[in-house]
């Protein structure tokens, strides 16, 4: 099923729309010129570490330590990523250097 030109204009403003918005809505909210709330201080601070949290666990979720590898490459890729960062402090570096190393042991050691 297509959509008409009506439909796909209306589509393409809305997402326009949503887009602005969460855009231009912080500075509306908070100008530049008015102190930001101490709760939103606080998010700010505490809402990395929890997405970092939340990653990690979703990750892990479906890890069987029971059968297969046991979780070994799971494991062995987090302590990559922790060392690496830990020795470069570079979040991508970590990131990106835990991936590769984490599709490098499934792919050709486990």
């Amino acid at each position: 099923m297509t959509m008409t030109i009506t439909q796909q204009i209306i589509t393409i403003a809305m997402v326009v729309f949503g887009t602005m918005l969460t855009r231009f809505l912080p500075f509306i909210i908070f100008p530049a010129g008015k102190p930001t709330p101490k709760y939103i201080q606080y998010l700010g601070k505490v809402l990395p570490s929890a997405v970092i949290a939340l990653l990690v666990i979703y990750c892990f979720k479906d890890v069987n330590v029971l059968s297969g590898s046991h979780g070994i490459p799971e494991f062995l890729a987090v302590a990559a990523v922790a060392l690496l960062h830990i020795w470069k402090k570079n979040m991508l570096l970590s990131i990106a250097g835990g991936t590769l190393f984490y599709m490098v042991l499934v792919q050709l050691v486990f």
